[in-house]
């Protein structure tokens, strides 16, 4: 049985099975979504026990669109995101909030070494158990 129930939620599919092939053999469980929306649905219909989620997806901030809507449902938002995204090297750097709450729990720049990201998660689920 899987440790635990992971949503990855990025519009590149390189991503995606890189993040499948590093956490399937550490026995989680993934499944995927390629935009906020689509995340959303699957929030609603797989209750993921963690959220590993990108800022830019089908729009510049649709990540963050996507953890402030889980934020405001009181049955996803013990739901821990770890943002995981490389807007700090693009354009779109200056678009990302500083001066506001985020609702995320971590987060981490691209490319993510595996070891810090299954690090990362075993913190957050441990943190949330």
């Amino acid at each position: 049985m899987a440790k635990a129930k992971i949503l990855v939620v990025d519009d590149d599919p390189d991503f995606v099975e890189a993040m499948r092939l590093t956490l399937e053999p550490n026995d989680y469980g993934v499944i995927s979504a390629a935009s906020g929306d689509e995340g959303l649905a699957k929030v609603k219909s797989e209750t993921p026990d963690l959220v590993i989620l990108d800022v830019i997806m089908s729009s510049v901030l649709d990540g963050l669109q996507m953890s402030q809507r889980m934020q405001e449902d009181s049955g996803h938002k013990r739901i821990p995101i770890l943002m995981v995204t490389s807007i700090a090297n693009t354009d779109y750097a200056a678009l990302f909030p500083t001066d506001e709450y985020i609702h995320i729990d971590g987060f981490l720049s691209k490319p993510v070494p595996p070891d810090v990201l299954l690090q990362r998660i075993s913190e957050l689920l441990q943190s949330t158990a």
